[in-house]
């Protein structure tokens, strides 16, 4: 299939994820808003950020389009990203350009998915990125109004196996049963990947952990040096 492209999303565009857990050394807004100066510098076409704080902190830094989540745990439940309502207004308030939530069929802290989708679209017009594991989620999520379906969970649900780089397969597989755009997401490290993905039907790619985790990276290099 062969979705048109979203004006604020280019496609073949590099959106850069800029976020820190509360245990790294870079966790906070100045650091998640110079990350985001530098991707966009780079040539950046957007930036995914995590909750209010740091999503504020980058809309006042760069002009690029924001995907948003607010990330929460609540025991008892599996959904972390964007879980309800609630959330998505708050990030939507910071400055996030687009939503992205948790689309699979797992135990949430919020409104179904179905009516989490429809309360969105019904009080904003802002895109909704779904994250999907399997293409039977991505094609749920796609039937219900999401605008762009993303790889993000692959490997993280009971039911997908973690695989040692990107889901190429699941990338595949989605463009060709899903008539929105795919953005591939997770375990991304070189270039050479992302040309692959691309080749393969995804619309964008986002990048994590290989761009705006400095601790991550170092560690790479630091394993290679012993084991060498």
């Amino acid at each position: 299939m062969s979705p048109g492209a979203p004006a604020w999303l280019p496609r073949g565009g590099l959106v850069v994820s800029c976020q820190a857990r509360p245990d790294n050394p870079l966790h906070g807004p100045a650091f998640m808003a110079a990350m985001a100066r530098a991707a966009a510098e780079a040539g950046a076409v957007a930036i995914r950020a995590n909750g209010a704080a740091d999503i504020a902190a980058i809309r006042a830094a760069v002009g690029l389009p924001i995907i948003g989540i607010a990330k929460r745990a609540t025991p008892g439940f599996d959904v972390e990203i964007t879980p309800a309502l609630a959330d998505a207004a708050a990030i939507l308030s910071a400055g996030a350009t687009a939503i992205a939530l948790d689309a699979t069929g797992r135990r949430r802290d919020g409104e179904p998915l179905p009516a989490l989708i429809a309360a969105i679209r019904a009080r904003w017009s802002s895109p909704i990125m779904a994250d999907v594991a399997t293409p039977a989620e991505g094609e749920r999520a796609a039937a219900l109004g999401c605008d762009l379906v993303a790889t993000t969970l692959s490997g993280y649900t009971a039911d997908s196996p973690r695989i040692a780089g990107p889901d190429f397969d699941l990338v595949a597989r989605l463009a060709a049963r899903v008539d929105v755009p795919i953005v591939a997401e997770g375990r991304f490290t070189t270039p050479a990947e992302v040309a692959r993905a691309l080749a393969v039907g995804a619309h964008a790619v986002v990048i994590g952990t290989a761009i705006t985790n400095p601790r991550e990276i170092a560690r790479r290099f630091v394993a290679a040096g012993r084991s060498a």
